[in-house]
């Protein structure tokens, strides 16, 4: 199995980084009002400072593990996120998790488990031409700016949070290819990885951080959060596959099995994500204290 032990470890560290981030900065985006300027607002938040704190750690050890690793090992398993984001909500809440929950997070870890055993995915490469990146970047620029453009100007919650969030992850999945190149070329020639156009477009991934910010105070966490966690590693596996020769094994056995991980994969975590929204609690601060107040529907 080519993909890296250390990268796997790094990788379930960073979802789990990325998981306290998410449950304090849904917390703190949606107690902010539409029509009130967001960023000044949450700056405000020590709640939305700590998340802030969790993305930048879960986006350091991320680096690590796709140092080590290939982008179809170290992304899908980002989608481990709300494996730690359910008890961690659950416990906010007082609430047990029912055996139902901890069932479908069997069934993510396992499909998740199958994906990279049968997958075995291969490291790609860092010498791809840009015209090679080309059409797929504008590929990718098309669908994110479509779903931000609709996200924005919807009138419903639901599908504003979720095209919002979509556009969201599949801006942090590009920024983790882009992250993967770079560190590629780190490790044979430092000075290209100073002069490559990949370094400094890796800031895609602050775009994308404040789209994901939309879309907690937009609408509610169970349209989200799916959202951004399916379209991460869609994002990330579409640049891996188009342009960095990242592989999968491809006879016909082994693409079924695949197949069916990856169904088992997104619905899985569709499920688990209306579970966290209907057990997490939204909390505002009143005289420097944490106050529960209705769940997030």
């Amino acid at each position: 199995m080519t993909a890296s032990w250390l990268s796997i470890a790094l990788a379930l560290i960073s979802a789990f980084l990325f998981a306290c981030a998410s449950v304090a900065q849904q917390s703190a985006a949606a107690s902010v009002p539409e029509g009130t300027a967001l960023l000044s607002a949450l700056i405000r938040s020590p709640r939305w400072w700590v998340g802030v704190l969790g993305d930048g750690g879960g986006y350091a050890v991320q680096i690590a593990a796709l140092w080590v690793g290939s982008v179809l090992v170290v992304q899908p398993l980002l989608v481990t996120a709300l494996l730690f984001a359910l008890p961690m909500s659950a416990k906010l809440a007082g609430r047990t998790l029912p055996a139902s929950t901890w069932a479908l997070a069997f069934l993510l870890a396992a499909a998740l488990a199958i994906f990279i055993v049968v997958g075995d995915p291969s490291e790609g490469s860092t010498d791809a031409p840009i015209s090679r990146w080309l059409v797929p970047l504008v590929v990718a620029a098309v669908v994110i700016g479509g779903a931000a453009l609709c996200g924005l100007l919807l009138t419903s919650p639901g599908m504003r949070a979720l095209l919002l969030g979509a556009a969201g992850g599949l801006l942090f999945g590009l920024a983790a290819a882009l992250t993967k190149f770079v560190t590629d070329l780190v490790d044979g020639d430092p000075l290209a990885a100073v002069t490559a156009w990949q370094t400094y477009t890796i800031g895609s991934g602050m775009l994308g951080f404040y789209l994901q910010q939309r879309a907690f105070q937009v609408g509610p966490l169970s349209a989200s959060m799916p959202a951004i966690t399916i379209c991460e590693p869609l994002g990330a596996a579409f640049i891996g596959v188009t342009v960095l020769d990242e592989r999968i094994r491809s006879d016909g056995a082994s693409l079924a099995i695949i197949a069916v991980a990856v169904s088992v994969m997104v619905v899985t975590t569709i499920r688990l994500s209306r579970t966290q929204a209907s057990t997490r609690i939204e909390s505002e601060t009143v005289d420097g204290a944490w106050t529960p107040t209705a769940p997030d529907r």
